[in-house]
């Protein structure tokens, strides 16, 4: 059985994806297999694996890292919250069902035997699994049969890293008062903290260094500085929403739903020069943009409602009824078409009208459609008449049927043909996420907008998965350079997997 190591954090967001991505990078660096594990993910941002899978897409991005094809053991369990008190619960990539967060919570033991069957499938084939927590260790009310923090660490034998993000504020607290809470077992797991995303004179930090680890008796085997990295982030806690969209001529506005779910789908966009990407969360910050995407979302009906109510869908009928273009991806296509019914209350039942600006009606059904795609643009129209030929890549991951008029592109999907999306004009939706991650199809959605303007594209455009490569090289030297990985890796040599 392979080696082990764990990365837990004080709170949620303190970048335990990232170092989690990081040492997997540094090991696969330094000639190991190695793979990542998350037992439970709450995020609704998730992925497809090539064998039609479902999985949380921060061990998708830790897999890239490593080098590896994702597969569904780094991620057995994945809650996608449906409201505020109820969560979809898929294990081994599939829909279990839909359950309270207390029924959860009186389940969750249940799902040990899957959670242990897939940790010993990745410990058994790699040198080192590299495990994730969530949210913190410290958090007392959820401990009683926890599959994903000290409990994980506990069933595979691995020891613990603890980091804490100094830029939140009060990171000696943090780490100090995580460390008090836990059990005398889960304390000595601790083997070493780290000070995450630090700016500044490394050195003002000495003092209380010294002190946690005389108060603690953990050694501090790392401050990591803030680091420039371009990745995909796990959940909705990402700082991308917060951002002011950049200096482009070509402003694209994202409709921050509620329930927002794969906003990676635009990160490749975000990068791009000529283009100003921000997040829209009502009708007053829209403002006059190129174009408007609506994403997908965990419940269409809803969110639609909001956006209903908000005033927003008003303001993005009079951007489309003015000859600006409007894209809908997943969830967001659903909402651009007539009718959305829901027979067999998927979600919250009944029918919901559309906006309708695509020719089309969407169905929910209780089967969920997890497949990887190829396709082609067939019939797109209006400005995007150029899009027509460009290929493209992605997965589809939904509940629903949409059917009508002007199918948009030609999918390939394990061998088959098959047409999906509409177009309308300036408006078209599909349901294939990670659709502009490739730059030949990134560079020809940019181009025919600027086009529209007036203006060129200035060159070409790197894959978005290219650029990620880079970008895992980045944050691996900067960790490495932070971190004492002697020590991490001793701490490695100490504990055998079960």
């Amino acid at each position: 059985m392979g080696r082990s190591i764990m990365v837990q954090g004080t709170t949620s967001n303190a970048g335990k994806s990232f170092l989690a991505a990081a040492l997997c990078r540094i090991f696969k660096q330094d000639g190991y297999a190695v793979a990542p594990f998350k037992s439970q993910n709450m995020a609704l941002n998730s992925f497809i694996t090539a064998d039609g899978l479902e999985m949380g897409r921060a061990q998708v991005m830790q897999a890239e890292a490593a080098g590896i094809v994702p597969t569904v053991e780094m991620n057995p369990v994945l809650l996608k919250p449906t409201n505020d008190t109820g969560s979809q619960v898929i294990v081994n990539g599939e829909v279990r069902g839909i359950m309270s967060a207390r029924g959860y919570f009186a389940y969750k033991k249940e799902l040990i035997p899957d959670v242990m069957k897939a940790y010993r499938a990745l410990s058994s084939k790699y040198d080192i699994v590299v495990l994730e927590g969530a949210g913190s260790p410290a958090e007392i009310n959820l401990k009683q049969e926890d599959i994903v923090n000290m409990g994980m660490a506990r069933m595979a034998d691995a020891p613990v890293l603890l980091c804490a993000d100094i830029d939140k504020g009060g990171v000696f607290a943090s780490l100090y008062g995580t460390v008090a809470l836990l059990e005398p077992e889960e304390r000595a797991r601790v083997k070493g903290l780290i000070i995450n995303n630090f700016r500044g004179d490394k050195t003002i930090l000495d003092p209380g260094v010294e002190m946690l680890e005389r108060l603690t008796g953990i050694p501090v085997v790392g401050v990591v500085p803030h680091l420039q990295v371009d990745l995909d982030d796990e959940d909705s806690l990402t700082e991308r929403f917060d951002r002011s969209g950049g200096h482009g001529a070509l402003e694209i506005a994202v409709i921050r739903l509620p329930r927002i779910s794969n906003f990676t789908d635009f990160n490749s966009l975000s990068r791009m020069p000529e283009v100003s990407l921000r997040y829209v969360r009502s009708a007053a910050q829209l403002g006059s943009p190129d174009v408007v995407i609506l994403p997908g979302t965990k419940n269409t009906m809803e969110d639609l409602r909001w956006l209903r109510q908000s005033g927003l869908e008003a303001a993005i009928l009079k951007h489309a009824a003015s000859g600006g273009a409007v894209v809908g991806i997943c969830g967001g296509y659903q909402m651009l078409c007539r009718t959305i019914s829901d027979p067999e209350h998927v979600e919250s039942g009944g029918q919901i009208r559309g906006m309708g600006l695509l020719e089309g009606d969407t169905v929910f059904l209780g089967e969920k459609a997890r497949t990887r795609v190829t396709g082609r643009m067939e019939q797109a129209q209006g400005l995007f008449q150029a899009l027509n030929g460009v290929p493209f890549a992605g997965y589809e991951i939904h509940m629903g049927r949409t059917e009508g008029r002007t199918e948009l592109a030609c999918l390939e999907e394990a061998g088959h043909r098959k047409m999906d999306g509409m177009a309308n004009g300036n408006v078209w939706g599909s349901y294939v996420h990670g659709i502009f991650d490739q730059g030949v199809f990134a560079q020809a959605f940019v181009s025919c907008l600027l086009r529209a303007k007036g203006l060129d594209l200035a060159g070409g455009v790197e894959d978005w998965e290219d650029y990620k490569q880079r970008q895992y090289d980045v944050l691996a030297e900067g960790v490495r350079q932070a971190l004492d990985l002697k020590a991490v890796y001793g701490m490695m040599e100490e504990s055998t997997c079960v």
